[in-house]
């Protein structure tokens, strides 16, 4: 028998690799790093005040929120995730089916912002937009998508959040 030594070199890269790669797969999910943030944690309970208006920044900033509950070591916890959404400031305009104040481009990203807001309502995200937000911005609340309750004064929604252990997410 004649063994092809050039044959079985030039495939232990990829054996070892193969095996290298089982092993790291074979690991706890602990990769993600979030071993030391969520020790202990048996709930995931956030309340993200909004105030961010800019329609490019938005749906960047909304998919980091969204991958956050969805995350599966926050899944794995022992009690679902509890996600609030306050909206005050600029970022009402977005939440509004006015799209007079918007360009074609800043459009395109409302509507996007939009869905996206849609989709986390559909999650249980609880999403409220301030009243006085709206006044102060000249948004007509008739105008606001029916995904985002109105609530007189957003700062009492946050506060009420974080009195009830709510952890207090800011994205001015």
């Amino acid at each position: 028998m004649i063994i092809n030594y050039r044959s079985i070199f030039r495939r232990i890269p990829r054996i070892f690799f193969a095996a290298v790669y089982m092993a790291l797969m074979s690991l706890p999910a602990v990769a993600a790093g979030y071993d030391n943030a969520l020790k202990g944690v048996k709930n995931y309970d956030a309340v993200y005040e909004v105030s961010q208006g800019d329609p490019k920044v938005v749906n960047p900033v909304f998919l980091v929120i969204k991958n956050s509950y969805e995350a599966p070591e926050v899944k794995a916890l022992a009690k679902d995730p509890n996600i609030a959404i306050v909206f005050h400031g600029p970022v009402v305009k977005l939440l509004s089916t006015d799209s007079a104040p918007f360009n074609k481009a800043e459009l395109v990203e409302v509507q996007k912002f939009q869905a996206t807001l849609k989709q986390m309502k559909k999650d249980g995200v609880t999403l409220e937009v301030c009243r006085f937000a709206l006044k102060g911005m000249g948004v007509d609340e008739a105008t606001i998508i029916p995904e985002i309750d109105p609530v007189d004064n957003g700062f009492v929604s946050v506060i009420g959040y974080q009195m009830q252990g709510y952890a207090v997410v800011r994205i001015p």
